[in-house]
């Protein structure tokens, strides 16, 4: 589904964080990403999903050379293919949680009905269903966070990429996204994760360290 061949970035020619990287995340499995703190895990994110682009080296999406496309192209990959859950959830604060988890559809001109039905469901599937009204401001970091999940998981992506996403969650909250993730990789889905959690990473189907 996902594969990265002879990746190289740093935002230091002198240091890079990638040199020559090679990876392969298939359909169907869970694989943590681990290593100590400014490693790059999180450029390697979104070196992968097509927010930054490597120096050197492709990603390739389902057999596709995606480091080559337009910025146009990629954007439309991007809404259509993946779904992002990043550190810091990345919610917008002058919108509602309803309209920061549907944000994603509009690009990719999906019906707003449609869109708000799924997004319900899904945030009361994560226990944030009677929040659809707050501001992100108005809500826990830990609900946050299961909210940038519902945003995610909207356009039931191929590819989910996470960031440190247990972080915030208590046990119980942090299990219920683990099996959400395991959901979504048994329909079909490669998901990537980066934790310095040894549960998360535990239940994960392998692990890569940088």
């Amino acid at each position: 589904m996902l594969e990265a061949k002879e990746l190289s970035f740093g935002y230091d020619s002198a240091r890079p964080l990638l040199d020559r990287w090679n990876a392969r995340f298939d359909a169907g499995e869970v694989v943590a990403v681990t290593g100590p703190s400014g490693r790059g895990k999180s450029t390697l994110l979104y070196l992968l999903g097509l927010m930054l682009k490597p120096q050197s080296g492709t990603v390739l999406v389902a057999g596709e050379n995606a480091s080559g496309l337009s910025d146009g192209r990629r954007a439309h990959l991007r809404a259509s293919t993946f779904g992002f859950v990043f550190q810091d959830a990345a919610l917008d604060a002058t919108r509602t949680v309803l309209d920061n988890v549907i944000e994603t559809a509009l690009y990719r001109g999906e019906p707003r009905g449609s869109s708000i039905r799924r997004a319900q469901d899904l945030m009361s599937q994560f226990g944030v269903g009677l929040r659809a009204q707050a501001k992100p401001g108005q809500v826990s970091g830990g609900q946050a966070q299961r909210i940038a999940l519902c945003r995610a998981l909207l356009n039931d992506p191929r590819v989910l990429l996470a960031d440190e996403p247990t972080g915030n969650l208590d046990p119980a909250s942090a299990s219920i996204v683990v099996d959400a993730f395991h959901a979504q990789a048994a329909s079909g889905a490669a998901v990537i994760v980066v934790t310095h959690d040894p549960t998360l990473v535990a239940r994960c189907d392998r692990k890569i360290e940088l």
